[in-house]
């Protein structure tokens, strides 16, 4: 069991038009790599023979919604596990249609990694580039072009390289710089876990094999130190009387017994008296470990405070610039007042001003533009206490905020600070 939890972790996301075969892709998946129940195959084998089909209809192990059987598109985000010897895997399915683009963001905030299926039959196409622009700006560090249905264009390898010359062109434009490129049948399983007979002009890794192994060890801001606190723990018990410890997850940089720290929202300084994981008590801890700490000196620190370094500190304003995706049906409403949540810390806003609305299918900066649901643009949003943070290209999750409705408590914005 503990060389399971020990083991890596990688979360990816698929993206793509409608019918490029997403589903089917992550059906073949978890089909070929025995991730499976019995009666989950059966199921699927009762539905594909009711549906007509001369085949087993892998799409349905993700398309879980009575629409999204009907229809055989992918309307909500879906999230499928599995596992093989060398790596553990959390898979968020997205839809491909412009209208769910808030469920690609969702889905995609806090992948490793995104698979953008593209049609052999149809090329690079525009959707193509507003799924890419969006893995850019949500700064997914690794990119694996997927062009499917090979099987549709005779297995034929000048049209595979078309499609990667067109798209390494556009890819100059954005912040994607590690890009793999497979060509694929997902509905017959080539390149998908088994490298494909038909393509025998393909000497690259099949997909699951770039999928273990792909690095993603140094994705993390190892640099600063960042420790949103989440819980102040106090047992009040005889053993532990006067243990006071801070809980949280290490979100960037590592730490050890005896480091200076820094609270932010006092200013003041304390050394670190010891680190918990768990029951055990151990020297250090790095980037992606959920600890608690306990410092030499009492200092007023509760939830929503951060720890950090003194030699690196993050910056600190109430006027933030955020690139926004709406959430909501009812469109951004500038003075109107949103609570703010960034890490533990949730704080009392309004927006100030809509800078633009980025075109994300041309990249072009629309002026003077109204942002609504499923739109993105960059916003300057006020708190009304300091906000301490990074930018969303240094650190995913101290970058991040989402803007909440204060009367409904529902979540209408995701936002990178910039």
């Amino acid at each position: 069991m503990s060389s399971y939890l020990d083991m890596d972790l990688l979360r990816f996301t698929t993206a793509g038009s409608v019918d490029d075969g997403k589903s089917t892709l992550i059906g073949r998946l978890l089909y070929d790599t025995k991730s499976i129940f019995q009666d989950q195959l059966e199921a699927i084998e009762d539905a594909s023979t009711r549906k007509g089909k001369e085949y087993v209809d892998l799409s349905l192990l993700t398309d879980g919604l009575r629409d999204e059987r009907a229809q055989g598109i992918t309307i909500d985000v879906a999230y499928r596990y599995f596992a093989t010897p060398k790596r553990k895997f959390i898979i968020s399915d997205t839809p491909g249609h412009i209208q769910y683009t808030r469920n690609m963001v969702t889905g995609a905030s806090t992948s490793n990694l995104a698979i953008i299926l593209i049609d052999a039959r149809k090329g690079v196409i525009e959707q193509t580039f507003r799924h890419s622009i969006i893995a850019s700006l949500l700064n997914i560090k690794h990119i694996v072009v997927a062009v499917n249905k090979m099987d549709l264009v005779n297995f034929d390898k000048e049209t595979y390289e078309k499609i990667k010359s067109e798209y390494l062109k556009f890819s100059l434009q954005l912040n994607l710089k590690d890009i793999y490129f497979i060509p694929m049948s997902a509905l017959l399983g080539d390149n998908v876990v088994d490298a494909s007979q038909n393509m025998d002009w393909y000497k690259g890794k099949t997909l699951l094999s770039t999928l273990e192994s792909v690095n993603v060890a140094h994705d993390l801001n190892e640099q600063d130190f960042r420790f949103p606190v989440q819980y102040v723990i106090r047992p009040h018990s005889t053993e532990f009387h006067d243990y006071r410890g801070y809980a949280g997850k290490i979100e960037g940089g590592k730490v050890k017994v005896g480091d200076t720290l820094q609270a932010m929202n006092s200013g003041l300084n304390s050394k670190i008296k010891s680190i918990n994981f768990g029951k055990d008590e151990i020297l250090e801890a790095q980037a992606g470990k959920c600890v608690s700490i306990t410092l030499e000196d009492e200092i007023d620190i509760s939830r929503g405070d951060m720890l950090v370094k003194t030699n690196s500190l993050p910056q600190s304003s109430q006027e933030i610039d955020i690139m926004l995706c709406w959430l909501n049906e009812k469109k951004i409403q500038t003075n109107a007042k949103y609570i703010l949540r960034h890490t533990g810390k949730e704080v009392k806003c309004m927006v100030k001003n809509i800078e633009y609305k980025l075109n994300i299918s041309t990249l072009e900066k629309e002026i003077d533009a109204t942002i609504g649901v499923n739109d993105i643009g960059k916003v300057k949003v006020k708190t009304a206490s300091p906000l301490f943070f990074d930018s969303y290209l240094s650190n995913r999750v101290t970058g991040s905020v989402i803007l909440v409705d204060e009367f409904t408590n529902e979540t209408v914005g995701a936002g990178m600070i910039v």
